[in-house]
């Protein structure tokens, strides 16, 4: 679907560009009509040549000439941000991928006309493969709501979830990307350790991870029975599926999201 024209930015960081990057390459909207600002300049004239999207010289202009604001800036500086922006946000839908701040925090910040809508999206986004919460206590209209969606699905998959489980969206695909790094990372030294050059050793654990993620996506199977599929009686893989259970590989899995689930209520509270 095509986006009618107005979708600003504030911010241009990693996940500003990456969506920015989605939704150019899928024909939602062309780069003219996403107005960027930056308090970065550089960076900011660097998206401008490389997206040909419309840099603006300030928050307020941006604001005034969207019908979408995106906030895609860092927790700390966006009540700073907001508190200067009242008059320009009246009226206005503002999606923001703030990590820690919730609907209700963010409508203590902006003008009660504002529609919200807080989006979490993840990091693999940067290539086209993010997975993207909706929280399902939002304000936009339809025709907002809808355009939302087709922002984020250039960049990957999309659900909503209810308020009260986005901490747990956190400690999962937000924070997990970090874990299927170390995963792969790990099982790279130990090929390496058994004699694999290391750019294979890395080539060849991300494609055995992407490809699995895959497999489970694609074929709605659940892990245990596709686990079980790749293990012969008596075979290596079993092996080393006993060796990772030795290892405590589940329960340590589940003590490091549950740790980034209580970090999250945590710093929400806080905002």
């Amino acid at each position: 679907m095509a986006i009618d024209p107005g979708l600003g930015l504030i911010g241009g960081g990693n996940m500003g560009r990456a969506i920015m990057t989605g939704v150019i390459r899928k024909g939602l909207m062309s780069p003219e009509n996403i107005g960027v600002y930056d308090v970065d300049t550089d960076r900011l004239n660097a998206l401008a040549n490389e997206l040909g999207i419309r840099p603006e010289r300030s928050a307020s202009e941006l604001i005034l000439g969207s019908r979408m604001v995106l906030m895609a800036i860092k927790p700390n500086v966006l009540q700073n941000v907001l508190g200067v922006l009242q008059d320009e946000l009246e009226n206005k839908a503002v999606v923001s991928i703030v990590a820690g701040f919730s609907k209700r925090n963010l409508q203590a910040l902006v003008p009660a006309s504002c529609r919200l809508l807080r989006v979490m999206p993840n990091m693999p986004a940067m290539v086209g493969q993010g997975m993207t919460v909706f929280e399902a206590d939002h304000s936009l209209n339809a025709e907002e709501l809808k355009a939302a969606r087709a922002i984020f699905e250039s960049v990957g998959l999309v659900e909503t979830m209810p308020s009260s489980l986005m901490d747990a969206v956190t400690g999962v695909s937000g924070s997990g990307p970090a874990y299927a790094f170390m995963f792969i990372e790990a099982m790279a030294d130990a090929a390496v350790l058994n004699g694999l050059p290391r750019d294979k050793a890395y080539r060849f654990a991300a494609m055995t991870v992407l490809g699995s993620a895959a497999a489970v996506l694609e074929t709605g199977v659940h892990p245990a029975e596709l686990k079980d599929r790749v293990c012969s009686p008596g075979g290596t893989t079993i092996e080393a599926v006993y060796a990772l259970e030795c290892g405590g590989m589940r329960a340590a899995v589940i003590d490091a999201v549950n740790a980034a689930v209580e970090k999250s209520g945590e710093l929400r509270k806080k905002s």
